[in-house]
């Protein structure tokens, strides 16, 4: 594709959509981004404990590269390990290898805000917010989008790519051709998002170069460092579990009684709300 003149079209502006839009700008392939929400650096909107932080492997700190960010370390916190916290309160540490490596921990708004102000600097990149997917004419390559007027407008484009997430609405549209084969299924686990803040002198509460998680049974706590030395904490759950913790006291009982050592150390108005409505 390299060279030639054509146009591409990106549904999605999260992740995917904004490191493919940097990657092709740079072969010189014009693009244009369709986002349905509106810019994520003006609002700041994060759905709350939804906003999972990413850890970022060699593999993917290369795609990165391929995108234009060479200076990685200005947006992450590196992982040097991983520590156990097992039940009766001790620590296991596991080093992540014997020759220094890390990994790095980053929170995802942070690197799709990254990715789209990328993505926006490219001349060959035009970004549109608010523009809602809606379907398309596989034959005479067209698709619709809804714009902010709320007017349906048709576009044109050589080749469409869908990066528009779990709930795609192009992979919606594809499922409706003859003969596309498509299958989606579900994890029997949800999780939350909880605030592990800085202590009252600003250092991480635990150790701020490691990934500590707390296997229990079927539950399990995992916290990520932040470059603000706060930790966003995951909570993994069967869902009937989440559905039996359905009153603020229930919640009470349950965490400090699972999860000893990191209870006193979250922010309650992080997760309180999530459960008591």
């Amino acid at each position: 594709m390299e060279g030639k003149d054509i146009q591409v079209s990106i549904i999605g502006g999260g992740l995917v959509g904004s490191l493919c839009s940097c990657v092709l700008a740079k072969h010189g392939i014009r693009v244009k981004l369709y986002e349905y929400r509106d810019d994520v650096r003006r609002t700041g909107i994060v759905d709350d404990g939804r906003r999972m932080n990413l850890v970022l492997s060699e593999r993917g700190i290369s795609a990165l590269r391929l995108a234009g960010l060479e200076d990685i370390n200005k947006y992450t916190t590196p992982i040097t390990g991983r520590m156990m916290h097992k039940c009766d309160g001790t620590r296991v540490p596991f080093p992540m290898d014997n020759k220094g490596r890390c990994t790095y921990s980053i929170v995802r708004k942070d690197l799709n805000e990254v990715l789209l102000t990328m993505t926006e600097k490219n001349p060959n990149v035009e970004i549109f917010f608010k523009h809602k997917f809606k379907s398309f004419d596989f034959k005479n390559r067209k698709f619709y989008l809804q714009g902010p007027d709320g007017e349906i407008k048709e576009k044109s484009s050589d080749l469409l790519i869908g990066c528009d997430g779990a709930y795609s609405a192009v992979r919606r549209q594809m499922a409706k051709t003859p003969r596309f084969d498509c299958s989606q299924s579900y994890f029997d686990n949800g999780y939350i998002e909880i605030t592990m803040p800085p202590t009252a002198t600003g250092e991480f509460a635990m150790e701020g170069d490691y990934l500590h998680f707390w296997p229990r049974k079927n539950v399990m706590l995992a916290a990520l460092p932040n470059k603000d030395r706060s930790y966003t904490v995951s909570l993994f759950m069967p869902f009937e579990i989440f559905e039996q913790l359905s009153t603020r006291e229930k919640l009470l009982h349950f965490l400090p009684k699972t999860f000893l050592m990191p209870f006193p150390l979250l922010e309650k108005k992080s997760w309180l709300p999530i459960f008591s409505g």
